[in-house]
């Protein structure tokens, strides 16, 4: 089967990485992919944001399945057009995909269904919202309703941070149209992990769980980022509540979507607050997480491609997915000033070196080829990534990788996996 990725990042290389071990795979291409990915699959020079040329790729190449991996074409409807093209595709429709695109119609879903997460209101203009404000509780979350790479949530301590905050989202809109409308929410004391699942519209397979570091500082400090790194599985998320989560959350999203007519293939991303309640919904992601994605596939054994056809034909229930005990452990490697300004074009060099150490993977996420050498392109540039016999030993072999690469200006968490360490 040939096969087509969207995507240029951290994620759709790990992707790729993983289809490409499929004994069913005839050719892989990715569109438009990155230099790490172009040693895996052929890179096609068409953004993700170009359905119909991604359309016509595919017609003209006999593409038997289509991966989505970014967010913004799922909320544009890719997955709607390829379908009506008759094209076999991976990911949830426009519809499905409200989940995560828009954060009011996610939380009023989960009200509606009795899903467990934080108190929220929502509001379309900032002086109502200042005036809800004046006598609640800081700290408030206070959320960008529509996407903004993962850059729209913001914590504010005080009502004067909090004012700054909604002027820079409803007014400045530095998040654009995404700040037309924002979600307040209380403040959930506890610790974070990832969910996912494969689902077909019906069926699920859990994938490992993870967790992800937010912060671009050592001991959760700074800006939140897209991700700084992650490691699976989370040891937060025990057996018990891996059970909760999957009766009181997601199989409750998959039954609640499919009954609005918004039925759900695709992953299934519960971003989840282990509170002293129990597992509550923070956010859902529509699509593989990143960078959680380079530490659950080098754990699946199974064969993905099986799953994601699976999942796009309806028949989930007919698979069963196997996963390595052993934990992966991932380092984000990240342009000096991310996720405010950085520079691009930095050489990186021992990309060879990291990759040849054993059980290590090194995943391109913004990168660039010049005059023959990979240089930096992005925020977050690399996802350094190995397992290990234990934590520590998986934690230990990714920063070991990391000490062989080196661009001007590299910056890096020192502290992944802390959390699992303290307990």
């Amino acid at each position: 089967m040939n096969v087509l990725v969207v995507g240029s990042g951290g994620r759709e290389h790990a992707l790729c990485w993983k289809l490409a071990q499929s004994k069913k795979l005839q050719n892989l291409y990715c569109a438009p992919g990155n230099p790490g990915i172009g040693s895996l699959a052929k890179c096609v020079d068409i953004r993700i944001d170009n359905i119909p040329g991604l359309i016509d790729f595919a017609l003209n190449n006999d593409i038997g399945l289509t991966v989505i991996g970014p967010e913004i074409p799922l909320s544009m409807g890719i997955v709607d057009e390829f379908e009506k093209a008759g094209l076999k595709v991976f990911g949830p429709s426009r519809e499905a995909a409200l989940l995560e695109s828009s954060k009011a119609f996610a939380k009023e879903f989960m009200r509606r269904y009795g899903i467990p997460t934080a108190a929220y209101e929502i509001f379309y203009d900032k002086n109502e919202a200042l005036s809800y404000l004046m006598d609640k509780k800081f700290p408030v979350v206070i959320k960008a309703d529509g996407l903004a790479a993962g850059k729209g949530v913001i914590i504010p301590k005080n009502y004067d941070e909090a004012k700054a905050c909604l002027e820079e989202i409803m007014v400045s809109k530095v998040f654009g149209n995404a700040g037309n409308k924002v979600v307040i929410e209380e403040f959930l004391e506890g610790e974070e992990a990832s969910y996912l699942v494969f689902v077909d519209g019906a069926n699920i397979i859990p994938m490992a769980s993870a967790q992800d570091h937010k912060r671009v500082f050592d001991n959760d400090l700074g800006p939140n980022t897209g991700g700084m790194g992650a490691y699976s599985p989370a040891p937060v998320l025990n057996k018990a509540l891996e059970n909760d989560t999957i009766n009181n959350i997601i199989l409750p999203v998959v039954a609640g979507m499919a009954q609005l007519g918004k039925k759900f293939k695709g992953v299934l991303y519960a971003g989840l607050m282990i509170s002293s309640d129990g597992p509550k919904v923070v956010e859902f992601n529509c699509r593989f997480g990143d960078p959680e994605t380079q530490v659950i596939l080098p754990r699946l054994k199974s064969d993905l491609l099986d799953i994601l056809i699976a999942c796009a034909d309806g028949k989930v229930d007919t698979i069963t997915a196997v996963w390595d005990a052993r934990p992966a452990a991932c380092v984000v490697m990240a342009s000096g000033g991310y996720p405010g300004k950085y520079a691009n074009g930095k050489e990186i060099k021992g990309l060879e070196e990291a990759v040849s150490q054993k059980e290590t993977m090194v995943f391109h996420a913004g990168t660039a080829e010049k005059n023959g050498a990979v240089v930096t392109n992005g925020g977050r540039v690399l996802g350094v990534t190995a397992l290990g016999d234990n934590m520590r030993s998986a934690v230990d072999n990714a920063y070991g990788a990391v000490s062989k690469i080196s661009f001007d200006g590299a910056h890096y968490r020192k502290d992944i996996a802390k959390r699992a360490f303290n307990r």
